[in-house]
């Protein structure tokens, strides 16, 4: 649903901790990480939010977590990000019907964008989240496109590859409402290849569950056959995939005639 650029490089500990991530072991992956500095503190809750929105638990964790990056953020860009990860985490419990939020999250948000200057590292993750906001939340599809294309021109700039396979997803997945086909069929398949290239497999499932919306038999089966595999393999995460991986009723009536 969302990418904050922590991606496999020369650090084993950060290698670690996004395989974990990337396999749907996000307390896991929290484990290794001690809070004992803004930044730490900082990606705990990161991945305790995103654990959160892909499987609807663990909300109580997550918020201890930012409050514990919260009181260790002093910087601007500190105070900015775990603002981001306020906004990000009420977003997510209005999301999925815990709790409206929503007043929270755009406030949240707003503080971060007063404290994230443009260009600044995170403004194109919270572009990304106040798209979601306005997508999901304010449902003005114009306003999400305006800041999925601000997070994607950051995100390519940095460059995040992850943030950019959200962007490219959201995008497209505004396209596909617009029935503009063509586009989204080229932003999904995007998503997909760099989520495919990176090992996100959390994000993999959902990624070939939007293109199938886009192909044509035999391909669409194929591709929703895949995403149920990879769902299976992740003990049915992320949860809200479930709904769009049922079986088709069987038909009745005219059509058993």
């Amino acid at each position: 649903m969302s990418g904050n650029g922590t991606t496999p490089g020369d650090d084993p500990l950060q290698t670690a901790v996004w395989r974990l991530r990337s396999r749907a072991c996000w307390a896991d992956a929290a484990e290794l990480l001690e809070p004992a500095t803004a930044a730490a503190a900082l990606q705990r809750t990161e991945l305790l939010v995103e654990r959160c929105l892909y499987t609807e638990a663990g909300w109580e964790e997550a918020e201890d977590a930012l409050r514990t990056a919260e009181a260790l953020a002093h910087t601007d860009g500190e105070r900015g990000a775990a603002a981001c990860e306020r906004g990000y985490l009420a977003y997510a419990a209005t999301l999925h019907g815990v709790r409206d939020r929503a007043d929270e999250a755009r406030a949240a948000l707003g503080r971060a964008a007063a404290l994230i200057p443009p260009g600044g590292p995170g403004r194109a993750l919270l572009d990304f989240r106040r798209g979601l906001i306005a997508e999901n939340l304010t449902r003005s599809p114009q306003a999400a496109r305006a800041a999925y294309r601000r997070a994607h021109a950051g995100a390519t700039a940095r460059p995040d590859r992850l943030l950019l396979s959200s962007t490219w997803r959201h995008l497209a997945g505004l396209a596909l409402r617009d029935g503009e086909l063509i586009e989204a069929r080229h932003g999904f398949a995007e998503s997909l290849r760099i989520r495919e290239e990176l090992g996100y497999l959390v994000g993999t499932a959902p990624a070939l569950v939007s293109l199938a919306d886009t192909e044509a038999e035999p391909e669409a089966s194929r591709l929703r056959e895949e995403a149920r595999r990879l769902f299976r393999l992740l003990g049915g995460v992320p949860t809200w995939l479930a709904r769009q991986l049922a079986p088709l009723p069987p038909a009745t009536g005219a059509a058993t005639a």
